[in-house]
């Protein structure tokens, strides 16, 4: 239910479980956002990072591939079945991620209400322009999956109803605008934190979504332009050396997050180790790359004639970074925002994995070879299911229910909560 009785996360608190049948949370670390003070602005920017990061779960993380065709159950079975299974209101992925984002949301509105009435200082600006950069990131995974919300700008002990959808990316579209005056100036190689060019690459996306194409092109352009980035070896991004392709990540170091990915992915027979709990499917392995893609073999990956994701290469032995935004989606963005315009944005990218450039003959053909590029750019990066469902191509594509384009509410939240209504067909 979203009942708010929740006390102030500081930099040392871990991700908790989640409740089952409320989010009442009274973490032993913890006090009052009445009792801070700004000697605690650290702690409160600290255990904001930590609660976004890790609230959530880590299959949250890659989801959309999880329901959009990329992923498996390593013991095979019906891929469509296997879709349907996770887009049930009792799945408990379903509540956890809802419970996670609503958690980390709280954290955030603590922590603006806590910074309120300090001193108008550099370090306070910072941190409130985090803080609405998260608010905005946490909305859009919660209006991409659900559509109308609740939006909670303050926390509440009320039940709550639901928003519109387009009120809820109205309010992502302001809480950008709000994060960008005062985020942190960009630094080179310090994307493990929030700045403007973070601000700025999720507000190209989200207008992308919302089909506001010279926007989005022109957001895109802007960092593609700023000689700030450029499009690096793709190992780097994925093994935690220094790049000039990452604009924000989450750096999951191992003593502080629980997003523990590369165990999802690698076998027990790998040198480091796994559980194996989803491989990629027969369609990525088989057709998704080219042989001569320079991404494929960070990609995915063969291990005892076993099929492995390849992006996360930690194993048991600790975390791994997770990417929030990047340059080569910049490329895409602009590419699709400007139709066969942009193909020149395309064939960028193309070339610097080591294929060949591309002359579509018709926008849908260059539609769908922009979202092929897609898939592979950002194969286990939590894109594919929304790409489908933005685009209109869900339905045909994954053979799933039109009204499974937006997930089902908690089962859960349901029944504790009479304000809010399930989506159709559920």
């Amino acid at each position: 239910m979203l009942r708010l009785r929740y006390t102030l996360f500081f930099a040392s608190l871990l991700a908790l479980p989640a409740c089952n049948d409320q989010l009442d949370f009274y973490p032993h670390s913890s006090v009052s956002p009445d009792n801070t003070s700004e000697k605690d602005m650290d702690a409160l920017l600290y255990g904001m990072y930590n609660s976004v990061q890790n609230s959530p779960g880590r299959e949250s993380y890659i989801f959309y591939d999880l329901i959009g065709g990329e992923l498996m159950n390593p013991s095979g079975g019906n891929q469509l079945a296997f879709i349907n299974n996770f887009l049930r209101p009792e799945y408990s992925l379903i509540g956890n991620a809802w419970d996670g984002y609503y958690r980390a949301l709280y954290q955030v509105n603590n922590v603006l209400a806590s910074i309120a009435p300090f001193s108008e200082t550099q370090k306070k600006r910072e941190i409130n322009g985090t803080a609405h950069f998260f608010r905005a990131y946490l909305y859009y995974n919660l209006v991409t999956r659900w559509g109308g919300v609740p939006l909670l700008e303050q926390n509440t002990n009320e039940k709550v109803s639901r928003n519109s959808e387009e009120e809820v990316w109205n309010f992502i579209e302001r809480e950008l605008e709000a994060a960008l005056p005062d985020a942190p100036d960009y630094v080179v190689n310090r994307y493990y934190y929030v700045n403007k060019d973070a601000v700025q690459a999720l507000m190209a996306r989200v207008k992308l979504a919302r089909g506001k194409t010279q926007e989005a092109a022109a957001l895109a352009e802007g960092l593609i332009t700023s000689g700030r980035y450029k499009l690096d070896v793709f190992e780097k991004i994925f093994r935690k050396q220094q790049n000039t392709e990452v604009i924000f990540a989450f750096e999951n170091l191992t003593e502080e997050s629980s997003i523990t990915l590369s165990t999802l992915f690698y076998t027990y027979s790998h040198t480091v180790k796994g559980s194996y709990v989803y491989k990629p499917t027969d369609d990525v392995m088989q057709n998704l790359f080219e042989a001569n893609d320079k991404r494929k073999p960070i990609s995915i990956d063969v291990v005892q004639g076993l099929n492995v994701i390849n992006k996360y290469p930690s194993g048991q032995a600790g975390t791994d970074p997770f990417i929030v935004t990047r340059l080569a989606e910049m490329y895409l963005i602009s590419a699709e925002a400007q139709g066969m315009v942009g193909l020149n944005r395309l064939n960028e990218l193309r070339q610097a994995r080591g294929l060949a450039a591309l002359s579509p003959s018709s926008e849908e053909s260059y539609l769908d070879a922009v979202l092929l590029e897609r898939r592979r750019e950002l194969l286990a990066e939590g894109f594919r299911w929304y790409d489908l469902v933005r685009t209109g191509k869900a339905v045909s594509t994954l053979g799933i229910e039109s009204h499974r384009q937006k997930l089902p509410l908690p089962e859960s939240e349901i029944i504790l909560n009479d304000q809010l209504e399930q989506n159709p067909n559920y």
